[in-house]
């Protein structure tokens, strides 16, 4: 009689532990990605705790310029503002932290928490912001994600200005970013649906969230990719690839090189879009 191979004979459950014990090890990511799937497929693991797994494993590939507010967004405070001249900032932004500038954004000299205003309110002291704003944190635009998400745990920080390999200031990230790729969209009343679905970094790169209308991407980044057959960039960029992409994939289309940053297994989230003809905006 011919005896079933052990791997046929296994439970899901055993390959899984197998897997993790050094015994049938998955060779990468995407055959451990296959592994969770199935446990999905089986109700083992739901469909909610995959799509977490997958932000997992995104995040681990992402860098912080993927998904850092670039400077030109950033809402900031300057150093030399009195009270009166800051709050409408403060409320019409609905943040909580902000950089705190000085003669221009490269100089970021401290960190203003909207909380340490608050006593400001009832009593009559003498408002000194040099004497509020906390040390800023600064971070290179090349690390890694996961690597942030360390530092901001360990350190108790919850923002970053983020600098460029000249040590200019490129942007900024938060750690409600970096979870929000773990595990979406984290909205509050003060998040607006316009809010960052196409971030431009420069001339010839932006990040790009994969819901984004044709038509916006089009109007954006001066282009005339077709909409009659998809609404979405998301859409066509797997159109063009041909199947449900993963994280990492890379695609042309017309002059744009876009690549995969955030995938799972039913929809892309977020792509990098770049481009060797500047984009000019009017």
């Amino acid at each position: 009689m011919t005896q079933e191979p052990a791997e046929q004979g296994k439970s899901f459950v055993e390959r899984i532990r197998d897997a993790f014990n050094g015994d049938d090890e998955p060779r990468d990511v995407d055959e451990l990605k296959v592994l969770l799937r199935e446990a999905a497929g089986r109700d083992i693991v739901s469909d909610d705790t995959m799509t977490m797994l997958d932000g997992v494993f995104d995040v681990a590939a992402m860098r912080v310029r993927d998904i850092m507010i670039p400077r030109a967004q950033m809402v900031v405070v300057e150093i030399d503002e009195d009270l009166d001249e800051l709050l409408p900032t403060i409320i019409d932004s609905g943040h909580s932290r902000f950089p705190v500038i000085g003669d221009s954004r490269d100089e970021v000299l401290g960190v203003l928490l909207a909380k340490d205003l608050l006593r400001f309110s009832l009593a009559k002291e003498t408002f000194d912001l040099n004497s509020l704003i906390r040390a800023p944190v600064f971070t290179p635009e090349s690390k890694k994600l996961n690597v942030l998400l360390t530092e901001f745990r360990a350190n108790h920080n919850h923002m970053a200005i983020v600098v460029d390999e000249y040590g200019g200031v490129a942007g900024l990230v938060t750690i409600e970013d970096v979870l929000e790729e773990i595990v979406g969209e984290i909205d509050d009343e003060h998040d607006t649906e316009e809010d960052a679905n196409i971030r431009r970094h420069d001339s010839y790169a932006y990040t790009i969230k994969a819901l984004t209308p044709i038509e916006e991407f089009n109007e954006e980044l001066n282009a005339a990719l077709p909409d009659d057959e998809f609404d979405t960039i998301g859409g066509l960029v797997m159109h063009q690839i041909g199947h449900m992409p993963t994280s990492g994939e890379q695609t042309q289309i017309d002059r744009f090189k876009i690549k995969v940053l955030s995938a799972e297994s039913r929809r892309i989230h977020l792509l990098e879009v770049t481009t060797d003809d500047e984009v000019v905006v009017e």
